[in-house]
């Protein structure tokens, strides 16, 4: 299988994911400014995890356009990320309709650390595919900026059971981090 069909696959599976976040997004019964209070909760998760979608979106474009070659295993990797991303239109629900209470806002951070672990082993699919001298593996290096992400997911996760504001930091953290496209593959491609 080439890159652009599944990049394109992928690309519709992302979008289908925001849709469905948006519809879940219910319409106040009133017609006040007042009216659309209730719903801070339910508009902040969805604006948080359009911003994770978009972040999974923008760095999934690069990283394919880095790969040299599509196998079963990166098929496979990409597979389990998109399982992970399709089940944040669920938990992004739980959590603003919950306003931010500790378990759903645990799981919602559950289930980004296990998105990102998902797209750390996409990634290394990749690069087993193509070599550890591959243009991905040469941008990529150490990846600290992923190591932290995993460990800031890990400690928001764990945070939210008794602080889920420091939580929420936390998660808009790693947002931060990974809001401008990753430059080390850009930088690569560039090169190259």
């Amino acid at each position: 299988m080439g890159k652009s069909r599944l990049e394109a696959f992928s690309d519709g599976v992302l979008a289908i994911i925001l849709t469905i976040m948006v519809l879940e997004m219910k319409v106040p019964q009133g017609n006040t400014l007042e009216s659309l209070r209730p719903l801070w909760g339910a508009f902040f998760s969805y604006l948080l995890s359009f911003v994770f979608i978009g972040i999974y979106w923008n760095n999934h474009h690069h990283v394919l356009h880095a790969a040299g070659s599509v196998t079963a295993g990166v098929l496979w990797a990409n597979l389990h990320l998109l399982f992970w991303l399709s089940l944040i239109p669920f938990v992004t629900g739980w959590m603003g309709q919950n306003q931010f209470s500790a378990v759903p806002t645990a799981v919602y951070g559950l289930i980004m650390l296990m998105a990102g672990v998902a797209y750390k082993i996409l990634v290394q699919a990749i690069i087993a595919a193509d070599g550890s001298d591959s243009l991905l593996a040469k941008a990529l290096g150490a990846d600290r900026k992923g190591k932290v992400s995993i460990l800031l997911l890990v400690l928001g996760t764990a945070l939210s059971l008794y602080r889920p504001a420091l939580a929420l930091v936390a998660y808009a953290l790693v947002a931060g981090i990974w809001l401008v496209p990753d430059q080390r593959i850009e930088r690569a491609l560039s090169g190259s």
